[in-house]
């Protein structure tokens, strides 16, 4: 049996089919093969045609099935972009494009809510402050589009629209709707008093249907269109943060997933329904999450992270250098850096800082000492750095580090990336060999009882590294002077 996975991204979607007893990838897919369309009418604006999901996701299965046979595909996950929005009416059209995860311009209906409902309310309710997440995009659509926002019959995170696509049943998921800021988790439900806040009828939301399980099957008219089996059950879906986790085998209360391409992410996993004051990190429904046996992922996300490699690549090192040069000159220079400290934070504001917009800056820098390896080497210790800062703050929540999980890409190439947050956090980094949708296709597995366990649908996931914590004293000498400049 084969398991099929979707990773319906902003740039693209992926897809991947997984040999169920091998736990191996037997064929993957993505389209479109440049960065998709993000429709910007104004200065802060994000917007993508779900159709254009849809479309890339049939080219994607064309794909897979020149490698199994439609018949032999036991199970379908889905993994999605977190914090969309999509609207649709009674006929289940699309009434607007959606307002996509990186669009800002629900801030201040969410700043809105959150003084109207009181912060220590939305903190310990929804474990978040409203922000900009999908009930305060529907709040906008409300206000400026009223003759739109009533003809709504339910809403949609992307990936319940892209499981109606396939199944025609609508519905969501506890998870979703945590992302999406509308769960309770003191009451348990949708929460009331938010949708009064905004004036929302309950009714708009989707039922909810369980994580890991059959959330409908795949219908006639969607089999033909994609050349899959009717009737194949869809037994699991989650947004692209906790699905990664799942990805990594991150269940457990301790264990962290990381990434760290242009931005980076820190997603830990707690056993208690808790979150941080000051709203510095984001608190969701874990994919395993139960009211009896709570499961949070503690999200962090920092923006100025990869980008700064790849600023230094391209105005500091020298024409056509590439990254595993510059990761081959910062491994020259010894912890520390000798001396210099660089803040990364210089694409955008940061929720770490309070949604504050620190920019990036350089401390230390000496003419007469220093050059580029230096620079190379500052620039993966300052984002590391930045990593155990928001660390430090899970920690306060309850969070006890014991293992990071990430896939071996982009900064997890590096030798000194790798060293410097083993050595600081003081966990173990374990590298593996897995993506998105493959992840999801194993979520697959789990929903349809292919597997009785995590444990069981991961056994196979192969490990690449192993990454013991090593000069703790050195790197945390060097965390101490960064984190000084942070504060000054």
């Amino acid at each position: 049996m084969y398991l099929l996975g979707y990773d319906i991204g902003s740039s693209s979607v992926k897809g991947s089919v997984v040999d169920a007893q091998t736990g191996k990838t037997v064929a993957f897919a993505s389209h479109p093969d440049h960065e998709a369309i993000i429709i910007s009418k104004k200065a802060g604006w994000a917007e993508q045609e779900p159709a254009m999901w849809w479309g890339n996701l049939k080219l994607v299965t064309q794909d897979l099935l020149r490698h199994v046979k439609a018949e032999d595909i036991g199970a379908i996950g889905i993994s999605y972009q977190m914090h969309g929005l999509v609207c649709i009416d009674r006929d289940r059209k699309v009434l607007r494009p959606s307002i996509i995860w990186c669009d800002s311009r629900a801030v201040p209906y969410g700043r809105k809510a959150q003084e109207a409902l009181g912060e220590e309310w939305c903190l310990e309710h929804l474990l978040n402050s409203p922000g900009n997440f999908t009930a305060a995009k529907l709040a906008w659509v409300k206000e400026n589009e009223p003759e739109l926002y009533g003809r709504i019959w339910k809403i949609m995170l992307p990936g319940d629209y892209i499981a109606m696509r396939l199944t025609d049943t609508v519905c969501t998921t506890v998870s979703g709707l945590s992302e999406g800021i509308f769960w309770d988790f003191k009451a348990g439900r949708p929460s009331a008093r938010l949708l009064e806040c905004f004036g929302f009828d309950e009714t708009l939301l989707p039922a909810c249907a369980p994580t890991f399980g059959t959330q409908g099957v795949l219908s006639r008219t969607a089999a033909l269109e994609l050349g899959l089996k009717d009737g194949t059950p869809v037994t699991y879906r989650a947004g692209d943060q906790p699905n990664n986790a799942l990805s990594l085998n991150v269940f457990n209360p301790g264990e962290i997933a990381s990434t760290a391409g242009t931005s980076g992410v820190v997603y830990g996993v707690i056993d208690q329904i808790n979150h941080d004051p000051q709203s510095r990190v984001n608190s969701f429904a874990h994919v395993n999450h139960t009211a009896e046996d709570p499961r949070l992922g503690v999200l962090l996300c920092i923006n100025g992270t990869g980008i700064l490699n790849s600023w230094l690549r391209r105005h500091v090192a020298l024409s056509n250098t590439s990254y595993i040069e510059m990761n081959d000159m910062a491994e020259t220079v010894p912890i520390g850096s000798d001396g210099i400290s660089i803040l990364p934070f210089g694409n955008g504001a940061e929720r770490l800082l309070g949604n504050r917009d620190q920019g990036c800056s350089i401390h230390g820098l000496n003419f007469n000492l220093h050059g580029r390896p230096q620079l190379m080497r500052a620039a993966q210790e300052g984002i590391v750095f930045s990593f155990q800062y928001g660390i430090e703050i899970m920690e306060q929540m309850g969070l006890k580090v014991n293992k990071i999980h990430a896939g071996k890409a982009n900064m997890f190439l590096s030798k000194v990336f790798r060293d410097t947050l083993a050595g600081v956090s003081g966990a173990t980094i374990e590298l593996f060999d897995t993506e998105g949708s493959a992840g999801a296709a194993k979520g697959a597995g789990l929903g349809a009882g292919v597997y009785k366990s995590p444990a069981e649908a991961f056994s196979t996931l192969e490990r690449l590294a192993v990454i013991d914590p090593d000069h703790q004293e050195e790197y945390r000498a060097a965390y101490e002077r960064w984190k000084s400049y942070l504060s000054s």
